[in-house]
């Protein structure tokens, strides 16, 4: 029996999914040691710092991560990053096989004027601020003006004003930041846009997403119907699927009979930012009809782009067009990509499932014979990590914070506090 050694890079949906599919195929003759290296001190990815705090069944997931974690063949390095405290090439050395699952977490900018002033942030930078990322924990969300803007047609745009547009209150059972809560508590933002550069027949939003947004108790969604009315003419009968789902569920949103809260979330199309204006801080956006060249402006005093990811550079890795250079999931010699990194920011949670274990399986098939030249732990004599047993104790210590306030857990923000509560 011949148990090779596989080192994944990155502890998010991807890459527990690579680690359940190596699992997966395990047999009598071939066996897996998996170890998972990551940079943050706590594992889960988007499950932890992406989802929408309001949407916790998709966290649910975190049940399957946690049973790979602990099938016997699998060990957590938390706190370690990739090219500061090891390289890839030491891994490639070591390792039978080396998986690169860092994901996708820089945003993509609009490259118009205006856009690095204050008070223009980028979903990427706002996201994980409101989920409790240690690296954003200190961004500056200006909130004290009467409108928001969030520019984007996809699931991130709509989590991101949902967030702005809700009551706050309705936070307070979920594992949304503390300071996030506070913030938002006092912001003074009563109008939410969500500017779409295409039509409505183009969105890149997901049709139950859409449908939640009726229920939203204090806040008033407005779709104009004549705009998705044209959109349908546009689309004909050869539409697809999920982009007549889209159009159906917001027909009914432009449907609905008029609320009058005081905070509002509306959506606009084929609206294009062309340039942000403001004296020293964001104060309008300057929006181009798509199609009719019409200039016109909002005034606002904060913009959020929610208009894609891109992957980090990792040295040693080669990148084009914002992802991991790559073969079906191949890199080079020993080296494969899965989840974003491989493919850009595409698809649901679950899609990493099928895409890393397709990639795993090329892994399998070119396996040779096992190297012995030790593993990570060797590299990390006297540095800190976190470990699964560790991670456990976080885990635990959070959940228990959470549940006296009805939440599902109550997050550690800072990095030394997470360490600190896993003993470290």
């Amino acid at each position: 029996m011949a148990t090779f050694k596989v080192a994944i890079v990155g502890a998010g949906p991807a890459g527990y999914f690579a680690a359940q599919a190596l699992q997966n195929l395990q047999s009598e003759d071939l066996q897996f040691s998996i170890d998972m290296i990551e940079r943050l001190p706590t594992p889960w990815g988007l499950v932890r710092s992406g989802v929408a705090p309001d949407h916790p069944k998709i966290k649910t997931v975190s049940k399957v991560f946690e049973k790979v974690a602990t099938a016997g063949n699998f060990r957590l390095f938390g706190a370690v990053e990739l090219g500061t405290d090891i390289s890839i090439e030491q891994l490639q050395e070591m390792y039978d096989a080396v998986v690169i699952a860092t994901g996708s977490a820089v945003g993509k900018k609009l490259g118009i004027p205006g856009e690095d002033l204050p008070g223009s942030i980028s979903a990427a930078e706002f996201v994980p601020w409101y989920n409790a990322h240690p690296d954003f924990h200190s961004v500056d969300v200006p909130l004290d003006g009467q409108t928001a803007v969030v520019i984007g047609a996809g699931n991130v745009a709509m989590d991101v004003a949902r967030m702005l547009a809700l009551e706050p209150s309705e936070l307070d059972p979920t594992d949304t930041a503390d300071h996030a809560i506070a913030a938002l508590k006092r912001s003074k933002i009563r109008e939410v846009v969500i500017s779409a550069r295409r039509g409505p027949e183009n969105a890149a939003f997901t049709s139950p997403e859409l449908r939640e947004l009726p229920k939203l108790e204090h806040t008033n969604v407005l779709i104009n119907k004549s705009d998705i009315e044209a959109a349908i003419t546009r689309a004909g009968d050869e539409i697809e699927k999920d982009s007549k789902s889209n159009l159906d569920a917001m027909l009914l949103i432009s449907e609905k009979e008029a609320t009058s809260h005081e905070r509002t979330m509306k959506f606009q199309f084929l609206a294009t930012p062309i340039e942000i204006k403001g004296d020293g801080k964001v104060e309008e956006v300057v929006f181009k009809g798509t199609v009719s060249d019409e200039i016109f402006s909002i005034k606002c005093g904060l913009v959020i782009t929610a208009i894609g990811y891109e992957a980090a550079s990792i040295p040693g890795i080669p990148y084009q067009a914002g992802k991991v250079v790559n073969t079906d999931g191949r890199v080079g010699e020993s080296l494969y990509v899965v989840g974003w990194a491989k493919r850009g920011p595409s698809g649901v949670i679950g899609t990493n499932k099928s895409d890393a274990s397709e990639v795993m399986k090329l892994l399998a098939e070119a396996l040779k014979s096992p190297k012995n030249k030790g593993d990570v732990s060797d590299l990390l004599q006297d540095k800190k990590f976190v470990s699964q047993s560790h991670w456990e104790v976080i885990n635990a210590a959070e959940v228990a914070a959470g549940e006296p306030l009805g939440k599902p857990r109550k997050k550690v923000v800072l990095r030394e506090e997470l360490l600190g509560l896993g003993g470290l």
